[in-house]
């Protein structure tokens, strides 16, 4: 019984360590410069997903630029939260996804930037 159990644990701590690289992955960067002649005004919604953090933003175009930036809502750790106020101003700041992640808080950063991207790409419409 104790020998089943050891293997059980022994099993289960080899299983955690093989998985946690996997885990541990920061999100790709999709993100890219606003299209401006594409953009079409309007409020779009962005979802992007990268365990263990999801993000949902509304991103506002207005004559083909990024004039704002709502995080509806987003699954982090609390470190990952700091990501939620600066991440936003940096899209509007350079009109682009793709900008500096917030120390400590990459993987919920790029979370951000990539639905942030998403939602722009629905402001492409069929053009």
């Amino acid at each position: 019984m104790i020998a089943r159990l050891g293997i059980i644990i022994l099993l289960i701590l080899v299983l955690t360590v093989s998985l946690s690289p996997v885990g541990c992955r920061p999100a790709p960067i999709l993100g890219e410069p606003v299209r401006r002649g594409k953009a079409e005004n309007g409020t779009y919604e962005g979802t992007f997903r990268s365990w263990p953090n999801r993000a949902v933003v509304n991103v506002t175009i207005v004559n083909g630029l990024i004039t704002d930036v709502r995080i509806v809502s987003h699954w982090a750790s609390s470190i990952g939260r700091k990501a939620e106020q600066i991440i936003p101003r940096r899209i509007i700041e350079k009109q682009s996804t793709n900008v500096d992640a917030v120390s400590g808080a990459t993987n919920s950063s790029r979370v951000i930037m990539n639905a942030a991207q998403n939602a722009i790409e629905k402001s492409y419409g069929s053009q």
